[in-house]
């Protein structure tokens, strides 16, 4: 995970880009969300969420392809997920690329940011 003192420019970007925007974008189908294994972590498992809309719907393919992007607003995270994920030690993966790996941090690392 990324240490608060290292981090990368482009977690700084998703984090400016989605308190202004108010919220980011993940892949759902119905009431069921993608959440993958870390590239990163042996034994964990990442929520990717993306800044943009068109950032997500670029994933809607191959395995994902039943998926839709859906709009989680920042509220929601703070009062529903937040917890759940801290409890289930799920990641969250900051701006997927299609191809590559994405900054991946615990989401209580990720909470703190939005009130730095």
């Amino acid at each position: 995970m990324i240490k608060m003192n290292t981090i990368p420019e482009s977690v700084k970007a998703f984090v400016a880009d989605t308190f202004e925007n108010r919220g980011f974008w993940g892949l759902s189908l119905g009431d069921e969300w993608v959440i993958c294994d870390s590239s990163q972590f042996e034994e964990s498992d990442v929520l990717p969420l993306w800044s943009t809309e068109e950032g997500a719907k670029a994933h809607c393919v191959d395995d994902w392809s039943q998926y839709q992007a859906s709009f989680i607003p920042l509220e929601d995270f703070f009062e529903f997920w937040l917890n759940d994920l801290n409890e289930d030690n799920v990641l969250i993966g900051c701006d997927w690329p299609v191809d590559g790996d994405a900054p991946e941090l615990d989401a209580m690392e990720l909470a703190k940011l939005y009130q730095a």
